[in-house]
């Protein structure tokens, strides 16, 4: 965090996750609650216990099996999409904790070793921390 800032404002960290969902993120994050419970498996169970017996109606194996086979790609496909999204932003915010958690060590790392310069290793580990993470590189743009 640069001198002068306060927590919560703009620049105190050093990724740049925001808060904000958009509609499909909401939705994305809807269903996978929704697809994660128990009674979801319960559903898609049920679906496979009325579709078995179905083959003495349809009398065509063929039918029968186009049937679950379509159904089943489609809702396959449709899901990949939407867990992709939250395992994406799953994936940004635990970035975001790292980047600060990080920066944090960075600014302990570089007021302990102002008054010290004698203390060149923790200087050289400072170097490699920010070479790590991309300290560096974040704080110059």
């Amino acid at each position: 965090m640069a001198q002068g800032e306060k927590p919560g404002s703009p620049g105190d960290m050093p990724s740049s996750v925001s808060g904000e969902m958009t509609f499909f993120d909401r939705f994305a994050e809807g269903a996978s609650k929704f697809a994660s419970r128990p009674w979801f498996f319960a559903m898609c169970l049920a679906l496979i216990v009325i579709w078995a017996p179905s083959v003495l109606i349809l009398k065509d194996v063929d039918t029968w099996q186009l049937i679950i086979n379509t159904a089943t790609t489609i809702i396959t496909f449709l899901m990949v999409a939407l867990l992709q999204n939250s395992q994406r932003r799953s994936d940004e915010a635990t970035q975001h904790k790292l980047n600060a958690i990080a920066d944090g060590l960075a600014d302990l790392m570089r007021s302990l070793s102002k008054g010290h310069p004698e203390q060149t290793e923790l200087q050289r580990d400072l170097k490699e921390l920010k070479q790590s993470v991309g300290l560096e590189h974040r704080e110059s743009a």
